[in-house]
């Protein structure tokens, strides 16, 4: 029997995610001048003010204050009338430095032997029903939000948008997991105040449906665009108005979207958030290591759909072990079993290892921080970072390197693919 399955998004204007996204700032600008940098920095965001508060080991200084600053205005909070915006609102700093008792169980005096940042499983989920190896309602979320933004930035077509919104895509699938349909997509989104709530609430709806789907459909692969028909049913700030929003109208959170972040409640999550850690917290790379191996294991056809998770102990360097869930789609005769065997031959997941295997110690995290950590485009960008001093660096970047289908080639030999 058919059945329906949900994921939701988040904007870059949520309350969560601005959270994210100051804390995932942080990161960036610390390892832009110390790669050895160990931050573990949460942000809370409410009315009018950003408390930040973590342990951080570095050589080097910030102005954590301006950081955020610009974080929020980048992301559009810049007017009075938001009740949060970057260049009016307080930021108070509480970050200290890091535990010794926790830094010597990390740090050693090879790095190939540097233990895990804490204990903990993490996993990693790949399907093939994207071409990005990603869940279909949550890829679909993804991009409603994308474009909303894209539309909110350039203020021609649709002139009222706020920064905060969500969305959320029902996908019908048959018996055999294939998606037959869209059954119905909700989008609520943050505007400007209106004189008349009836004809606003008309208005937000026709733009939603006649602007903004079609852009989405337009960029997607032809065989999702007939997903979409007349007969979905559209659920369009459901609850009406929506002039408060954001910090102010909710307050945010680092790590409060990790579902989101990750596969839309596809496959399983080990329960640690991603933003405001340095890669040696293993919640973090090693969530960026079995993407990287569950996507590359369903690109070389091992299997449709394939679940990975490792786990770790505190300061400890090798895994506890690594757990293969293909759901029954192997294409060869091979347990699941002897399928992790042969992963744990192909990738080294000691933290180290997976550190320098995916180029985890650059400033490649403000990026993640909105729009989900994975399924995203590997690329190269060129971004510059400056200290309270005036010092300035510029490095070229390579962003989402868990994305990479460099793998590929090499599990087909072992798999004799």
């Amino acid at each position: 029997m058919a059945y329906l399955f949900t994921s939701e998004s988040v904007s870059e204007g949520h309350p969560d995610k601005v959270a994210d996204q100051i804390s995932d700032a942080l990161i960036d600008n610390f390892l832009a001048f110390d790669t050895d940098s160990k931050v573990a920095c949460e942000t809370l965001v409410t009315t009018g003010q950003v408390v930040l508060a973590g342990e951080v080991k570095s050589k080097t200084y910030l102005d954590v204050q301006k950081i955020a600053r610009e974080t929020i205005n980048k992301i559009g909070y810049t007017k009075g009338e938001y009740m949060f915006d970057g260049n009016s609102c307080g930021v108070v700093s509480a970050i200290h430095e890091q535990s010794d008792d926790i830094n010597r169980g990390v740090d050693r005096a090879s790095k190939e032997q540097q233990g895990a940042g804490d204990q903990g499983m993490m996993f990693g989920y790949a399907t093939n029903e994207t071409e990005n190896f990603m869940p279909l309602a949550l890829d679909l979320s993804h991009r409603i939000l994308i474009e909303l933004a894209e539309l909110r930035r350039e203020n021609k077509d649709i002139t009222y948008l706020r920064p905060d919104s969500k969305s959320q895509v029902t996908i019908e699938y048959s018996d055999d997991n294939i998606p037959q349909r869209i059954d119905a997509i909700v989008v609520s989104t943050q505007h400007d105040d209106f004189d008349e709530d009836e004809t606003m609430l008309a208005k937000i709806r026709k733009d939603i449906v006649d602007i903004l789907i079609p852009r989405v459909v337009a960029k997607l692969p032809e065989q999702i665009q007939i997903l979409f028909n007349s007969d979905i049913k559209y659920h369009i700030n459901p609850t009406g108005k929506f002039v408060i929003g954001g910090p102010h109208g909710d307050t945010g959170l680092t790590g409060r979207k990790i579902i989101v972040d990750t596969y839309g409640g596809k496959g399983a999550h080990g329960g640690g958030a991603f933003s405001g850690k340095d890669p040696s917290k293993v919640d973090r790379s090693a969530a960026y290591a079995t993407r990287h191996i569950a996507k590359n294991l369903v690109a070389a056809g091992v299997a449709d759909e394939v679940l990975v998770q490792v786990s770790y102990a505190i300061g400890v360097v090798e895994p506890m072990g690594i757990f293969i869930d293909t759901y029954g789609t192997c294409s060869f005769n091979m347990t699941d079993g002897e399928i992790a065997e042969k992963v744990s031959k192909i990738f080294d997941m000691r933290p180290f290892a997976i550190e320098e295997r995916l180029k985890l110690r650059s400033p490649m995290y403000s990026e993640t921080a909105a729009y989900g950590h994975m399924g995203r485009n590997n690329e190269t960008v060129t971004k510059t970072f400056t200290q309270p001093n005036g010092e300035a660096t510029t490095l070229d970047v390579e962003l989402f390197t868990w994305e990479k289908l460099d793998y590929v080639d090499k599990v087909k030999e072992v798999f004799g693919l």
